[in-house]
């Protein structure tokens, strides 16, 4: 699974932008998720998708499920478009995610772990996220 991985890393990427473009109404809604985020009730998991790490509201809850399915729908067409599964397309961004975007100070889950709060090293990144050396 690590050479699939590696393969589609690059398209999760394009995947994960363009599942998040979105007009301004809804990009200001995503600003209670940034808050959530940076008070560490929401963070992202090794599965591609965004977890709610705490008690939050149902504003917080209702935008992260609809950031999740607007997330699935760009890594279905991705997956269809290379041949792989949704779910290696969002492990694949997953991976990229934790490594690059979870910030200092952020909740993330690696698998059904416990979460955890992203320090000032790097994440220890599940098995399947081996880089090409």
């Amino acid at each position: 699974m690590t050479r699939k991985i590696l393969l589609i890393a690059a398209g999760a990427a394009v995947a994960l932008a363009a599942g998040f473009a979105m007009t301004a109404p809804a990009r200001a809604q995503t600003g209670v998720v940034a808050s959530a985020m940076a008070a560490g009730t929401v963070g992202e998991q090794a599965d591609g998708y965004l977890g709610i790490a705490g008690t939050v509201g149902a504003d917080v809850r209702a935008e992260v499920e609809s950031i999740n399915i607007k997330r699935r729908a760009a890594y279905t067409q991705l997956a269809s478009q290379r041949g792989v599964t949704v779910q290696d397309v969002a492990a694949a961004t997953g991976c990229q995610t934790l490594s690059s975007r979870v910030k200092t100070g952020q909740a993330y889950r690696i698998g059904a772990g416990a979460w955890q709060t992203k320090g000032a090293g790097a994440i220890a990144l599940p098995s399947y996220c081996a880089t090409a050396g």
